[in-house]
């Protein structure tokens, strides 16, 4: 069973979620294209997301989901 969040749903119907693993642990970004599309589901690291095809609304997403872990707590 795996965890998953979505990170962004684009106006033509294609999907970016953050998936964790449960039984490796590993995470991963899957894109899952609009049907009318005909793509494939696509399973991609983090690392290759991040440097793959410019900086759209998912990558921005994601790398505002990291910069949570490491704000400072409200006084």
């Amino acid at each position: 069973m795996s965890a998953a969040r979505v990170l962004y749903d684009s106006p033509n119907g294609d999907r970016w979620s953050l998936v964790r693993d449960a039984a490796s642990g590993r995470v991963s970004v899957l894109h899952e294209p609009n049907p009318a599309s005909g793509g494939r589901v696509v399973h991609l690291g983090v690392g290759e997301f991040l440097t793959r095809d410019g900086q759209g609304p998912e990558h921005e997403e994601l790398l505002r989901l990291v910069g949570t872990l490491v704000e400072a707590p409200a006084d």
